[in-house]
């Protein structure tokens, strides 16, 4: 291992990423709150100021992805469409298999410069979150307790609110709810053959209650949508921890721009959403053929190790790096002033203190990097699917 690989590798320089992340966070947060007051007199810069605010969050997670482990995205596409991501706003449809597909899906937003307006469909729970909640809540995120009954006049709610956003933005959703495991496939698969859907060997079935209101609340804002499924070569299992560890993955992004349509493997062609049917019985029906065609192409990558389409690395940005060395800069010459001081005191009591911070803060970092981690996921795809099977 070379001098650089092995200091990546360190736990202090793990330590040191997370202090300047979890400082500048709520930095940000705090500058965040202040800009409330510009809702009721300025709503566009409100949404402007927070859009750059939330880029200096989460730019420093996709700086981990792409310049501390040098992780290579090759996005596989149609090139006659590739110039228009970025300069409008679409639904990207994600499979969740990975523990860092959030983060592939951040790094392709930075790529295009839609990160800091980019929106999600996440669950109430993490509206609570310091920093990355936070920022959210200032985004306008469309949060949902996964009861469609209580959820549904919350959603449409949030979801018309982004009709008037001033900036273009990409709404990522996660249909299948949940991240991929072995056990919510079989139980989704028993659902599935309840209903008499065909059966999916590497994906969840999707929900289609939400997919179809985004698509109803956002018909004349949105161009169009993007349907991504995302892999990485050799069977590498990407995690959080190897990322810090600045472990490089290889990451292959398909990206079909336009299949809104019901001809199945009808590709390399962009259609509008206009052309998508209102009517959420044909939209959950048209989103079922599309998991169909999700599972083929999966199967055809698992067998050839590409895609068919042309293979484009979108160029990587500076501004990732830049951003995180501002805050480093920024932030660490204090600490270790602070540190220096507290060496030079002696003082039992203060290098006891410094110990216990120590724990208290590695104790932090490990809880961070575990929220990522597959087995310790959430429970919702076994446990509702269950029900939903009675």
């Amino acid at each position: 291992m070379d001098i650089v690989g092995f200091l990546k590798s360190q736990f202090i320089c793990h330590l040191l990423i997370c202090y300047i992340f979890i400082v500048s966070g709520l930095i940000i947060n705090f500058i965040q709150l202040f800009t409330l007051i510009l809702w009721p007199i300025n709503k566009q810069l409100f949404r402007r100021i927070n859009c750059r605010l939330a880029y200096c969050i989460s730019s420093q997670m996709v700086m981990l992805l792409e310049w501390w482990s040098g992780t290579n995205c090759t996005l596989y596409t149609d090139p006659e469409s590739y110039h228009k991501y970025g300069n409008e706003n679409a639904i990207v449809i994600l499979n969740h298999n990975f523990e860092i597909d959030f983060l592939c899906g951040w790094n392709f937003c930075e790529r295009f410069g839609v990160l800091g307006s980019s929106k999600v469909l996440a669950k109430k729970e993490l509206s609570y979150m310091p920093i990355i909640g936070w920022m959210w809540y200032f985004l306008e995120i469309v949060f949902c307790k996964r009861k469609w009954e209580e959820d549904r006049k919350t959603v449409i709610q949030k979801l018309l609110n982004l009709r008037d956003y001033p900036e273009n933005f990409w709404f990522l959703i996660h249909c299948e709810g949940t991240r991929f495991t072995e056990q919510k496939h079989q139980i989704s698969m028993q659902v599935a053959e309840a209903k008499g859907l065909p059966k999916l060997k590497y994906h969840l079935l999707p929900r289609t209650k939400g997919f179809a209101v985004t698509v109803q609340c956002l018909r004349n804002v949105v161009s169009a949508v993007y349907d991504s499924t995302l892999n990485f070569r050799n069977n590498e299992n990407p995690t959080l921890l190897g990322v810090l560890n600045g472990k490089k993955y290889h990451a292959d992004l398909y990206k079909v721009f336009n299949i809104l349509a019901f001809l199945l493997f009808t590709i390399d062609r962009r259609i509008p959403l206009e052309e998508v049917p209102e009517d959420e019985q044909e939209c959950s029906t048209w989103l079922h053929k599309l998991y169909q065609e999700k599972d083929a192409f999966q199967e055809e990558y698992y067998r050839t190790g590409t895609y068919p389409a042309i293979p484009i690395v979108p160029p990587r940005r500076p501004w990732t790096l830049l951003n995180w060395l501002f805050w480093a800069l920024l932030l660490l010459y204090p600490l270790f002033k602070l540190l220096i001081n507290m060496i030079n005191s002696g003082s039992s009591l203060t290098l006891a203190s410094f110990a216990f911070v120590f724990i208290i803060a590695s104790v932090g970092v490990r809880w961070m990097i575990g929220v990522t981690e597959i087995n310790k996921g959430s429970t919702y795809g076994n446990n509702d699917n269950k029900q939903k099977q009675k």
